[in-house]
């Protein structure tokens, strides 16, 4: 079998110095094959194209400037422009183990899938919110792991911080859609309408920085609670009632809340001991510190997803409003 050249894309959009820590560890793959990687400006105002030139003697950059249009337009364009026919889809806000491209490698060999993902973990010199917040989107407690917890979890979504697609899949789906997020698993769910396969390499981690403040990370999994209606309506086998959740808690601690005025603690009593759990899982995994704001994170990750969820099914679903029109801000111009 032919050996894949590969292409890492990068969409990049005002984080230079993001992308500089990302094409430092690429500089340092341990991967005894050429590969190249493609960066594409996804129209900044603060340019990336110096950071590219000072790596240009360990790495094989190609640049490219565009206007505007969002990380999967932009995706892309990368994948239009580059060599390789297997593409490996990061975000500007990961850096890679030295092992990560020869764990890839080794897994295709193995087994080849047209579309993989991989987990994302928290580096040794991340901040506690972005450790915290890492938990709460990685931990089984949380999201159920889907984000990189096992091959078990059925057909496995590729997240495109962290995702492979060979130029085959590429050309056979014209790649990803305008939405914005969610055009990684409508990308997932477009392939096995093809037929095509996709796998969790679960080795093949990256290191996600997710330059984040808690009131981003609420603005960020509340849009990623719409989308999810959105992705109900144009893929109905993939609705499940556990994309509910989220809004049950939040109705549940509302609940809870008129029954504490009222003089009962017994409804808040099954949530106390959830974010308990949720606590001492977080404290053996990551110390005190992290633990104690793992729990404010993950109270901020049910709640912003479950009202963007119920939001958006209203809109959507009672009273029929057209996506583009009823969310505007969740869609690019290509």
């Amino acid at each position: 079998m032919k050996l894949p050249y590969y292409s890492f894309i990068i969409p990049v959009y005002n984080r230079p110095a993001e992308l500089e820590k990302l094409l430092k560890s690429l500089s340092e793959l341990q991967f005894n094959r050429d590969f190249e990687v493609v960066v594409v400006e996804d129209g900044s105002t603060i340019r990336s194209d110096a950071v590219c030139s000072r790596f240009r003697e360990s790495v094989n950059i190609s640049y490219f400037f565009k206007q505007n249009s969002g990380p999967g337009d932009s995706r892309n364009y990368g994948m239009k422009r580059a060599a390789g026919d297997y593409f490996v889809i990061l975000d500007s806000d990961c850096i890679l183990p030295p092992d990560y491209l020869q764990t890839v490698d080794e897994q295709l060999n193995r087994r080849f899938v047209h579309c993989y993902g991989g987990p994302d973990a928290a580096h040794s010199s991340f901040t506690d919110l972005q450790k915290a917040i890492n938990y709460t989107m990685t931990s089984f407690l949380t999201t159920g792991g889907i984000r990189g917890g096992g091959e078990q979890l059925g057909k496995f979504q590729p997240r495109s911080f962290n995702m492979g697609l060979s130029q085959e899949a590429f050309e056979k789906t014209g790649g990803f859609s305008d939405i914005h997020p969610g055009e990684d698993p409508d990308l997932s769910m477009r392939l096995w309408q093809l037929g095509y396969e996709t796998a969790l390499f679960e080795k093949a981690f990256v290191y996600h920085e997710r330059r984040i403040s808690w009131a981003l990370f609420f603005k960020q999994v509340k849009k990623f609670g719409a989308v999810r209606v959105i992705l109900n309506k144009w893929h109905p086998s993939s609705a499940k009632m556990t994309y509910w959740l989220p809004s049950i808690f939040v109705v549940y601690v509302l609940i809870a809340l008129v029954a504490i005025l009222l003089g009962s603690l017994w409804m808040a009593l099954p949530l106390a001991i959830y974010m308990l759990v949720v606590w001492v899982d977080a404290v053996i995994k990551s110390g005190f510190a992290v633990g104690t704001k793992s729990m404010f994170a993950v109270f901020i990750q049910f709640t912003g997803y479950g009202l963007g969820f119920l939001n958006s099914y209203i809109q959507i679903n009672i009273r029929r409003k057209e996506e583009r029109k009823a969310f505007p801000h969740l869609f690019f111009n290509s």
